[in-house]
């Protein structure tokens, strides 16, 4: 699926963001290049590992068997809507029904995971004349336990890239010393990659960052609303949100600075 607008180029398979371009130049990190099999993801209904709290993540209704961020990875998109610049997918939960685990057996001993809540998930990706606008809306019912971060990775062709948080200047070096636990950027809601061009990414809800990469050629700059190894794996609700009525929205803007 291609959407254009201008000089942009977005590319989406199954509602996954697997190309976005401008003016030629490609920003997004392509499947089968070294550090990551994907291009995007979302961590949801919880950010984080559980394999040390025994995959159990407590919610106000009982536990509920999660592997790492989550399980809404594991189900599949639905397309809504499209038009040229504009698409819409769902994705549908009803609470308790098993899903499959696809890190078992490799990295978990749950064959299958489940929720406690149902919960519907809309991902709209909408080209404008000022960039990509990604909105992410989680319906349920009121008071709803939730964590929401969103996972892109972004091609990086530079040595010496950095990522900019107002006064704060973060190195690749400084993120790759880190690993799997990723370098948190907390209490910010737009930060810019310094590559081959600035890149703006801005958010609305979320409220934070965590940067990944295990690779110079690529980063995952990904918006959370919690930051999960502030807590053991056993106190991972503590970070949990609550849907205010029947649903929010969450927004990340990605734009390219001249």
């Amino acid at each position: 699926m291609i959407l254009e607008h201008g000089a942009q180029i977005l590319r989406i398979d199954a509602g996954e963001l697997v190309g976005y371009q401008v003016n030629g130049h490609e920003y997004i990190h392509q499947k089968g290049s070294p550090g990551w099999g994907n291009s995007d993801t979302e961590m949801f209904p919880i950010i984080g590992p559980t394999a040390e709290a025994g995959f159990q993540v407590q919610t106000p209704r009982d536990a509920a068997i999660q592997d790492q961020h989550g399980l809404l990875r594991e189900l599949e998109y639905e397309l809504i809507s499209q038009t040229e610049t504009e698409v819409v997918f769902k994705k549908s939960y009803t609470a308790r029904t098993p899903v499959k685990n696809s890190k078992h057996p490799e990295k978990s001993n749950k064959p299958f995971l489940y929720w406690t809540y149902d919960f519907e998930f809309e991902k709209k990706f909408n080209l404008t004349e000022n960039g990509l606008e990604i909105s992410f809306t989680v319906y349920g019912e009121r008071d709803t336990p939730f964590m929401l971060g969103y996972h892109p990775a972004f091609n990086l062709v530079t040595e010496n890239p950095v990522v900019i948080a107002e006064e704060h200047s973060i190195s690749l070096s400084q993120v790759m010393a880190v690993g799997s636990r990723a370098f948190k950027v907390i209490g910010y809601e737009e930060v810019i990659l310094k590559d081959k061009n600035e890149l703006q990414i801005r958010t609305e809800g979320f409220g934070n960052f965590m940067l990944w990469t295990e690779v110079p050629n690529m980063i995952c700059i990904e918006p959370i609303t919690f930051y999960p190894y502030e807590v053991e794996q056993k106190n991972l609700h503590e970070g949990f949100q609550y849907l205010p009525s029947s649903s929010k929205t969450f927004k990340v803007y990605i734009s390219v600075n001249d």
